[in-house]
């Protein structure tokens, strides 16, 4: 299958799981307000463990990676968030005994992504 197919089928799950992320996000606000991100958080589980099931579907060979890697992994859950990629990413580390390896992942993507998000901000509000 060529790249231009390819990129369809991320597009395809893309779209869908851009409006699954607004509508997700919009029905929490519903449940909860805005006091508290619930809409992000609630995304970011649901993808994780919607990314655990497609690996180990994968693995044990319940589900054949073409289509569906593209279409629910890449792009899916790609829109939907990508904190789904970086869970399985720590997943795989502490299978692999990298526990050091792991934490430190974990202590980096969420300092320096706060941080650099705090510095764009700050960048563009103060000039």
């Amino acid at each position: 299958m060529g790249q231009f197919a390819i990129l369809g089928l991320i597009a395809i799950g893309g779209a869908v799981g851009a409006c699954s992320r607004y509508l997700v996000s919009e029905w929490c606000v519903t449940l909860f307000g805005r006091n508290f991100p619930y809409g992000t958080l609630t995304v970011n589980i649901v993808g994780s463990f919607i990314m655990g099931l497609l690996i180990a579907s994968f693995e044990n060979e319940w589900l054949a990676p073409y289509p569906w890697r593209q279409i629910i992994g890449l792009g899916f859950l790609g829109a939907l968030t990508t904190f789904s990629t970086f869970s399985m990413d720590n997943v795989l580390l502490m299978q692999q005994g990298a526990f050091f390896k792991m934490g430190l992942n974990v202590l980096l993507n969420v300092l320096l992504s706060i941080s650099a998000a705090w510095v764009a901000y700050q960048w563009l509000v103060r000039g």
